[in-house]
């Protein structure tokens, strides 16, 4: 009876997390009413690649401009993912559609065909902004009844191969259909944009006579209600051609309210997300985990009953197990300082995900806060400072360590140092690709800033506190001449055990790591956080319970060196993880260039190295937890 009603209560509770990943979201913007002829600004955005991962400003192709380029306030995770929103010459007017609006006329030199054709080889996107709402290409699937796919941008052209032919030649979209749809509200006149959608099109435009502002074109006219339905006479990009760019604007009444309409541009993908096999893989964790737990506590539980009762001379010779190790289980470590940098960090990076998981479930870090879920987490790693100091002051004041401020230091600068260094080579290889990926020097300064100002400080008074704090009492004495630890079998070697202690927490996160992955590098948005936040609650109990089970199996073989090698243990799960980013690198992505490589790789390091030291924090302290409670639940003469 039990036993179905803790079932049907985690079933119930994965539902509502389900359920609040789906539909508990609070917008990211106030919603706008637009009245009838009022002005519509579209902005413009970065052009991405998943082929190259560069991007690159809407500018640096030859496109229309208009009389000033304004650059729009970008919050730092806008700036940091490289979005540069500026301001362009499509001018729209609500509820007023458009017929072939001429923006521009000019004409491509070589080194503007140049640059068109590397980006359309590289399969470059433009992305517009209409009222928040990011620019979608809708794609019919096969079953015509189905919603379409929608991708996000349209491409900047297209290349076209033929047999025998070594270079294909090159075709620009310069003829844009816009739909924007609106939800119109029943008492008043107004409306709201609820949708933005276009179709691309390659049109070699024609006019007849001179070139004036006057001019007429022949292949798309409004007044003879003619308008671009095909590419049949697509523009070829090459020097000296003349491009015209055109769009057309139509608007749609939708029944889409404005609260729910973001929900077409999350269910992107093709594939429907599989939530049996997402569901089943964690029920599985949970189960493996229950079994542990049991296992481990009623063989506990049986051990500590037995060497409760041994009372004579010869019976407490002759025990064997855990027990023998008494007086050498807490003795410090080897590089005892590092560890106790380590953990601290681990905790500042515990605790940064947990808030930024919290907020993201309660739906504060939606897609539509473009940049959101990055400035939540930088910020929030910043004030954890605190916390890690403070944990890494209590571990070395355990340690009888004497000199706290060395300790803080350490904390402040290992772990976010040598990020810092791996950032800021990629940054200076993405400045050398002149992209606008690469970090400003006012965005560097404020990073800068937020470390040294906001950061080292905040670790130094945690540091501070931490060590004022008693210190934390062994619950048994340690011998002053360490026990000499006997061969171990095969299957004990920290190696081995260590390589297997991190294959059940990756396992807890490698179905929901291909959706995060696939969201980073295939610009796709994630939105799940309902799912992500179970997968972490239950990568944090599989990481605790195979760290305290290999522990348990280590101290019963009478080896008492369990303090880097429980850290070691679950955090040896960012090493598969860094193996299977490699596996979906190679599987995946269509990444050619070097530089893009050494960016992906780069960046999948540093998200390994986080993880090393999230998940190695956890099954420390999970075994930490677990020494003390046993040794002080038997009686030790």
């Amino acid at each position: 009876m039990e036993v179905r009603f803790r079932s049907t209560f985690i079933l119930l509770f994965l539902s509502l997390l389900i359920h609040g990943g789906h539909c508990f979201y609070l917008p990211g913007v106030a919603p706008q009413d637009f009245e009838k002829g009022d002005p519509l600004l579209v902005k413009v955005n970065k052009l991405t690649s998943i082929k190259t991962q560069l991007p690159y400003t809407y500018y640096s192709l030859p496109y229309c401009r208009p009389d000033t380029i304004v650059d729009s306030t970008e919050n730092l995770g806008e700036v940091l993912r490289g979005d540069r929103i500026e301001n362009s010459p499509y001018m729209f007017k609500m509820r007023e559609p458009q017929m072939c609006n001429i923006v521009c006329r000019t004409t491509l030199d070589g080194k503007s065909s140049k640059a068109f054709k590397e980006k359309i080889d590289d399969e470059y996107r433009v992305n517009m902004i209409l009222d928040n709402l990011p620019l979608v290409v809708p794609i019919q699937r096969e079953d015509h009844e189905a919603p379409p796919i929608y991708q996000l941008g349209f491409h900047v052209g297209v290349k076209s191969q033929h047999a025998g032919i070594k270079d294909g030649k090159y075709f620009m979209h310069n003829h844009l259909s816009f739909t924007v749809k609106y939800h119109k509200d029943v008492q008043t006149d107004s409306a709201r944009i609820v949708g933005f959608e276009v179709k691309p099109f390659s049109v070699k435009h024609e006019y007849e006579g001179q070139w004036s502002e006057k001019t007429r074109l022949t292949t798309c006219d409004p007044h003879a209600r003619r308008t671009v339905t095909s590419s049949n006479n697509p523009l070829e990009v090459e020097d000296r051609q003349e491009v015209i760019f055109t769009y057309d604007v139509e608007f749609l009444e939708s029944d889409v309210k404005w609260a729910s309409r973001w929900d077409t541009y999350l269910l992107m993908s093709d594939d429907q997300i599989h939530w049996f096999s997402i569901v089943n893989s964690l029920m599985i964790v949970l189960f493996l985990s229950g079994m542990v737990a049991m296992i481990m506590l009623r063989t506990l539980y049986r051990d500590i009953s037995r060497y409760n009762e041994l009372e004579t001379q010869e019976e407490a010779q002759e025990e064997t197990g855990w027990k023998l190790v008494h007086g050498d289980v807490f003795r410090p470590p080897t590089n005892s300082d590092l560890l106790c940098v380590y953990a601290g960090s681990g905790i500042q990076c515990l605790g940064m995900m947990l808030v930024t998981m919290m907020f993201a479930v309660l739906g504060f870090l939606s897609p539509s806060n473009r940049g959101g879920l990055m400035t939540a987490m930088l910020f929030l790693f910043v004030f954890m400072g605190l916390f890690a100091g403070y944990a890494s002051a209590r571990l070395y004041k355990m340690f009888k360590g004497t000199e706290w401020k060395k300790i803080a230091l350490r904390t402040a600068f290992l772990f976010p140092g040598s990020i810092a260094v791996v950032f800021f080579i990629l940054n200076a290889l993405i400045w050398g690709e002149k992209s606008s990926g690469a970090v400003p020097f006012g965005t560097m300064f404020a990073l800068a800033f937020l470390w040294f100002g906001i950061s080292v400080p905040l670790v130094f008074v945690g540091g501070y506190v931490g060590f004022r704090k008693p210190a934390i009492e062994d619950p048994v004495k340690t011998n002053k001449i360490p026990r000499q630890i006997p061969e171990q079998a095969w299957y004990m070697s920290p190696i081995f055990s260590i390589l297997i202690g991190g294959i059940l927490p990756f396992g807890a996160v490698f179905i929901e790591l291909f959706f995060i992955l696939t969201s980073i590098w295939l610009n796709q948005f994630y939105y799940i956080f309902g799912f992500l936040f179970i997968v972490f609650v239950i990568l944090i109990v599989t990481c605790a319970e195979i760290t305290i089970v290999l522990c348990y199996f280590q101290l019963c073989s009478e080896d008492y060196l369990w303090w880097w090698r429980s850290y070691l243990t679950s955090g040896s799960s960012a090493l598969y993880l860094f193996l299977y980013a490699t596996f979906y690198f190679f599987t995946k992505l269509e990444i050619t260039k070097p530089v893009s490589g050494t960016l992906y790789f780069g960046y999948m390091l540093i998200a390994s190295y986080a993880f090393f030291v999230l998940t190695g924090t956890i099954g420390f302290y999970a075994c930490f937890w677990f020494t003390r409670l046993i040794y002080s639940s038997v009686k030790i003469d």
